[in-house]
């Protein structure tokens, strides 16, 4: 009977071992995912970022990078702590756990408060960064995110094409007689920019603005729910 019991005893304690292995392997798997969403926002669209004066929006995604990188060390961490039966082990790996909770707790609560203040945010920038700051030799990158952002998202201008009339760059003589930057037109091509009739540029009601604020807003949706997502399953 004591031997039948010991055997029991055995067989679950080795059935627990590896449930805790299997949970702490997906852990590491939704920890890349993590990471991955993180690392996604900032690479590849980065540009973008550029256009914001506020940094909620890259700081939620860093926040996910870094709890991305944590879950993946807990998750190996917890393989490790399960199977040598280390105490010590077991307490980092649920500090561990704990910050991890935390972090994708606050990137969830960064992202749904610029949720919120996103569409004030880009009436009161958007418009003087693409006319005061296009061309200017100090600022390359908000060039470059402005010409991606209007060919990427087909439109001109920030409310609309006639907001390049208030353009610094356009109103020099660097502009060679151009309406428009280049990249407004439909299909891009050296002064392409001096017409600005629909046939040649893209003239699209609310102009760059609302493109922009429903691809943020979009991948808001997707840090916050990916941040608390993650959160939830741990609890």
């Amino acid at each position: 009977m004591g031997a039948y019991e010991q055997k029991k005893e055995k067989c679950g304690t080795v059935c627990l071992k590896y449930l805790l292995f299997t949970f702490n392997f997906l852990f590491w798997l939704a920890g890349g995912v993590v990471m991955a969403v993180g690392v996604w926002t900032l690479v590849e669209k980065s540009d973008y970022i550029s256009l914001l004066s506020s940094k909620t929006y890259a700081a939620s995604a860093y926040i996910l990078v870094l709890a991305g990188a944590i879950v993946m060390v807990t998750g190996v961490l917890g393989c490790c702590a399960t199977f040598k039966e280390q105490r010590r082990l077991l307490r980092v790996y649920f500090v561990l756990l704990l910050c991890i909770f935390l972090l994708e707790i606050l990137a969830g609560i960064l992202a749904y408060i610029y949720y919120q203040q996103l569409n004030e945010e880009l009436k009161q920038n958007l418009r003087e960064t693409m006319t005061q700051k296009y061309e200017q030799k100090t600022h390359e990158q908000i060039t470059r995110a402005v010409d991606k952002l209007q060919q990427e998202f087909k439109c001109c201008g920030s409310n609309s094409s006639s907001d390049w009339a208030e353009s610094t760059w356009i109103r020099s003589r660097d502009a060679k007689g151009r309406i428009v930057p280049d990249s407004c037109c439909k299909t891009p091509g050296e002064l392409c920019g001096r017409r600005d009739h629909p046939s040649n540029i893209y003239k699209v009601e609310g102009g760059c603005i609302t493109k922009l604020e429903k691809f943020i807003l979009d991948h808001l949706k997707i840090i916050g729910a990916v941040g608390v997502g993650i959160a939830c399953v741990q609890v």
